[in-house]
């Protein structure tokens, strides 16, 4: 499946490269509806499997685990990186705070007078969701909550589905809830690190 997902994307670079303009308007409102179709078939096989929601209440506050080690682990390889790059360790942790939510920590590090750091933000959230699509299928028979980790704040929608596909009902709650988590997180800790 990691081959099928990255020769759509190769597919779809080329088809935007040659496509006219106009029918960027179009993909997005089409791609927005198929996310909808998608998440919708994701809530339908949870709601089936009633018993991991008590599965799930049974864990109590051991379910933050997960979105806490993204989180952490996301904050740690921005510092190595920022070691590595001899970058301001603050703009490091900045730049992953955005947990995958490329759309928002760009401009947040941007708006914060840090165009640079904005637009390296956006990428590398951009990549992170890039490699996520590629990684879960890998990293899901291996061990299925290791698929959830590079999903970031994405494992509440964008890469919700491939999670449900690649793992279980249970996992793909749990995903769902670590999304949530960083999502609520991001917009607290970009600006505190900028």
């Amino acid at each position: 499946m990691s081959k099928a997902i990255l020769i759509a994307l190769v597919l779809g670079i080329g088809a935007g490269v040659v496509m006219p303009e106009s029918v960027s308007g179009f993909l997005d409102t089409a791609s927005s509806y198929m996310l909808l179709i998608l998440l919708f078939s994701v809530g339908i096989d949870m709601g089936v499997n009633r018993e991991v929601f008590g599965q799930i209440r049974r864990m109590g506050l051991r379910i933050l685990v997960i979105p806490l080690g993204v989180i952490l682990g996301s904050l740690a390889g921005g510092a190595v990186c920022a070691m590595i790059l001899r970058m301001d360790i603050k703009e490091g942790l900045a730049i992953t705070s955005g947990l995958g939510w490329y759309s928002l920590s760009g401009i947040l590090m941007t708006e914060a007078g840090n165009p640079i750091g904005g637009t390296i933000s956006f990428l590398s959230n951009v990549f992170r969701e890039v490699l996520t699509f590629l990684l879960v299928p890998v990293l899901a028979g291996r061990n299925v909550y290791t698929a959830i980790a590079p999903a970031g704040a994405t494992a509440m929608d964008t890469t919700l589905p491939l999670l449900s596909k690649y793992t279980d009902s249970k996992t793909a709650i749990l995903a769902f809830v670590s999304g949530v988590i960083c999502t609520l997180a991001m917009p607290v800790l970009v600006p505190l690190f900028c």
